[in-house]
């Protein structure tokens, strides 16, 4: 069954660019991966600095593989986590 991940990442407007393109470098290795579905990076339209991930694979597994990745840490782990000044993460089984 697919798996699905929303991320909701905020971080101080002076970063949001660093932000920014480390989520779109990961994008570019995520979407290579064999259980990638789906990888699209949001930003908010009225806040600088908030951005939501939409995330899909094949099954958990493929999600666990991705986050065992090094480009998972060295963009996120490495890079964008240390940014953050709040993040929430909610996982879900696609239906249908």
């Amino acid at each position: 069954m697919p798996y699905a991940v929303v991320a909701h990442y905020r971080c101080e407007p002076d970063d949001a660019g660093l932000v920014r393109d480390a989520l779109l470098k990961m994008r570019e290795h995520t979407l290579r991966e064999p259980g990638n579905l789906a990888y699209v990076v949001h930003a908010d339209a009225d806040a600088d600095g908030a951005f939501t991930l939409y995330e899909q694979y094949v099954d958990r597994a493929a999600f666990d593989a991705h986050a065992a990745s090094a480009h998972f840490a060295e963009h996120i782990l490495a890079t964008v986590r240390p940014k953050l000044t709040e993040r929430t993460v909610w996982f879900g089984e696609v239906l249908g």
